[in-house]
């Protein structure tokens, strides 16, 4: 007599099959042609080096050869409007970050794809709270000081980003908004040229990423006085967040995650999903970008699109109401 199956060993069953499908499906799609992760940035940057280490693993995982392409221009957007438009056969995949699939919907007003509607979300592989730093010659030992002092001197205190409409400049504009503070906003041509000028006191302050202000902290030259997380960063354990500092609820990531054009069948984005997350999770590449700084995420496709949804019901709001314009 057959025994009745239990729902774990009905779902295990289910999801094996899932598995299975997936598999000729991707070897269809591949066809011989070679995978392709776009980075919408120059080649060095962080974004960059992460395409290539994951491509790495799915060329290994997937016995397919992976490269990566550079496609920079316009915020990232240039690189991504091309993935969007791409065959949705899985085999041209986007390393898209928190301007060009979330801010850039607000931020660009002819932009020629939609972040929700034209991509299938893969998964978020990384992200980083950005860092509220102060040349230490303000007077402001913490971030309840600091936001004293610029209520104290509206328009006097000055913060840079590393350009209009970037993270750094919208997450200053969230914080003006929920602080109720007026600071001027001075962006630069990317971070070293604002760095250089924060650690020379010609501006005050600045909402960094942590990858690019560590070193000033450590070595004494910037003062670090929040975090825009919702949690404490482990490399910055006794900094607090702007959250836990009076303002519940605040929050601005930087983040970076794979994207398929949004016909590419969900079978296969969830088998390039589960690649992508056993790659991120390997210490090899895990303990590589957790000592930058980065946290390593790996979510399911679904995960992924609703914090897109969130992510542009976020940043819409404070693009409109500051009036940030792209460079």
């Amino acid at each position: 007599m057959t025994q009745p199956i239990s729902r774990r060993q009905s779902l295990r069953r289910l999801a094996a099959g899932t598995a299975l499908a997936a598999a000729p499906l991707l070897s269809r799609a591949q066809g011989g042609k070679t995978m392709r992760i776009v980075v919408p940035f120059p080649p060095g940057g962080s974004t960059d080096l992460l395409a290539r280490r994951i491509g790495e693993k799915l060329s290994v995982a997937l016995g397919q050869t992976v490269i990566v392409e550079n496609r920079a221009g316009a915020g990232g957007t240039v690189g991504a409007d091309y993935v969007a438009k791409s065959a949705p056969d899985g085999m041209t995949l986007l390393m898209g970050v928190t301007g060009s699939n979330a801010i850039a919907q607000a931020l660009y007003p002819k932009l020629p794809y939609d972040v929700v509607k034209d991509f299938a979300p893969v998964s978020m592989v990384v992200s980083s709270p950005l860092v509220v730093t102060v040349n230490p010659t303000v007077k402001a030992e913490t971030l309840a000081e600091f936001i004293a002092l610029a209520k104290a001197r509206p328009g006097a205190i000055s913060y840079g980003s590393a350009g209009n409409g970037t993270s750094m400049h919208l997450t200053g504009e969230m914080f003006k908004q929920a602080t109720k503070t007026s600071m001027v906003h001075i962006p630069y041509r990317g971070s070293a040229g604002m760095l250089q000028d924060l650690m020379g006191g010609q501006i005050e302050a600045t909402f960094g990423d942590l990858l690019v202000v560590m070193p000033q902290l450590e070595a004494g030259k910037l003062r670090a006085l929040a975090v825009t997380s919702k949690q404490r960063h482990p490399m910055l354990p006794k900094v607090p967040t702007v959250a836990e500092s009076g303002y519940p609820g605040f929050e601005a990531l930087s983040w970076q995650g794979l994207f398929a054009p949004s016909a590419t069948p969900p079978e296969l984005v969830a088998k390039i999903s589960t690649e992508v997350n056993k790659a991120i999770k390997t210490p090899e590449i895990a303990d590589f970008f957790a000592a930058r700084g980065f946290l390593i995420e790996g979510t399911t496709p679904a995960a992924f699109k609703a914090l897109i949804e969130a992510e542009v019901r976020k940043w819409t709001p404070i693009v409109k109401t500051s009036g940030a314009k792209a460079d």
